[in-house]
């Protein structure tokens, strides 16, 4: 019966592999061709706004990502299958497994092996990314010092912050029965909100200097419309992105009293000082309308489902069995069949390893909500400043994002976080009819 049903879900799993690599595959292709399509004529509602020459630029740019994309997605399909039914999650196992003598030492071992083994698998494709694609159209400003000197940066990170948590997990999951998964949930909300809150101090300067917004004029705009929103900000920061890339941007973060405002210094050379508080408005609005809260309800809430659904299939044989772990799901199991049984980290990893390809269907759903939030933050922004301003900012940055204005609507339905250029240009145009997409 064991082996059947072990069988059985061999079979699901690869059905759902096959199912999400051709869905991913399938958007891709048509996404590409899409834009492909619409490569020789600037949309007529940004042909005032946007040359045949930069809307070419999108277009070439998407198709080149796009390329790398599926090559990361076929790999992706082979790493996985590799580490679970190809054994490689297995013999990762046994080479780590009483390395130190210790279930906790022995499972963080593992857990970096892994870790270890895929990055540098996918290490080939984000240095393509970085120093080709990026560097083709212009984006690209990242040394090979400082593309070397963040890896480091982010393993210390790991090791520092990631170590601790793992082992309170690992721990946890030993220690305290079969709720361990709810043990584990409190630890993994309360450790994510301490990084919101501490990252604007504590980790983000470790990669970029953060200086304070010096334009008086600017400074006493945005300090103008905070009041007028009643929000409160600990401080205005101008952030060097152009260290790393071209690409404007702006975003808060921290929490509560640790909350600050931060530009790249990208953004602040680009836009004016109106299309600068359009686009801080904009930010307001997710705020205000308690996106991030939202957000943050929706990821824990998530987590919470799938710790749970880890918590029943923990124990069950044919989980291990079907993804190609010869060890038993349990202490009890082991001694029924005389196999090794599971280390807790090895039950993590497997069941993360292989969830993406049971859950993929969540992401529509996701991007889905986020464009919804997108509308509403512009909708505040139009309330606080010109909706003209807004169209302005973000037809600049479309055109220095190099962000096409055609993609493909079902690929953008399933994946894009923002809505389609177009879309969003005429959603704005309704708060401010006479407005044009100007430069």
């Amino acid at each position: 019966m064991t082996a059947a049903t072990s069988f059985t879900f061999t079979l699901i799993f690869l059905a759902a592999t096959a199912i999400s690599l051709a869905f991913g595959v399938w958007l891709s292709l048509r996404h590409m061709r899409h834009v492909a399509q619409h490569r020789q004529a600037v949309p007529a509602e940004f042909a005032d706004s946007i040359t045949l020459g930069a809307h070419q630029k999108a277009a070439d740019y998407t198709l080149d990502k796009q390329r790398l994309g599926l090559a990361e997605e076929a790999l992706s399909a082979v790493i996985l299958l590799a580490m679970t039914l190809g054994g490689g999650l297995a013999w990762l196992h046994l080479s780590t497994n009483g390395l130190f003598g210790n279930v906790y030492a022995d499972g963080l071992a593992f857990i970096a092996a892994v870790g270890i083994v895929t990055g540098l698998l996918g290490l080939p494709f984000d240095l393509y990314r970085t120093f080709v694609i990026e560097a083709k159209y212009g984006f690209n400003k990242t040394t090979l010092r400082t593309y070397i000197t963040d890896a480091v940066k982010g393993w210390a990170l790991a090791v520092v912050i990631g170590a601790p948590l793992l082992l309170a997990t690992l721990w946890l999951m030993e220690k305290m029965g079969s709720l361990w998964w709810l043990y584990v949930w409190l630890v993994w909300t309360g450790f994510s909100l301490l990084m919101i809150a501490v990252y604007p101090t504590f980790i983000a300067p470790l990669f970029n200097k953060f200086l304070p917004l010096e334009d008086a004029s600017l400074k006493a705009r945005i300090e103008a419309l905070l009041n007028k929103c009643g929000f409160h900000a600990k401080g205005l920061f101008v952030m060097d992105g152009s260290k790393r890339s071209s690409h404007g941007n702006a975003y808060f973060t921290g929490l509560g009293k640790s909350k600050q405002i931060v530009f790249f210094d990208t953004l602040m050379q680009r836009l004016t000082a109106e299309e600068i508080e359009a686009v801080l408005a904009h930010e307001l609005g997710h705020f205000k309308r308690r996106h991030i809260v939202k957000r943050l309800v929706a990821m824990f809430a998530s987590t919470f489902v799938m710790l749970a659904l880890m918590g029943w299939v923990i124990d069950k044989p044919w989980f291990y069995e079907g993804l190609g772990l010869p060890v038993a799901a349990s202490a009890v199991a082991a001694a029924e069949t005389g196999m090794a049984s599971a280390p807790v980290a090895v039950s993590l990893v497997l069941f993360f390893t292989v969830l993406p390809v049971f859950s993929f269907w969540m992401t529509p759903l996701s991007s889905l909500v986020s464009r919804k939030h997108e509308f509403e933050a512009d909708a505040y922004a139009a309330e606080q400043t010109n909706a003209r301003d807004l169209i302005s900012a973000l037809v600049k940055l479309y055109r220095d994002n190099a962000s096409t204005l055609t993609p493909d609507p079902l690929h953008s339905a399933v994946y894009d976080s923002h809505p389609p250029a177009a879309i969003r240009i005429a959603h704005l145009h309704t708060f401010s009819p006479a407005a044009a997409p100007t430069t």
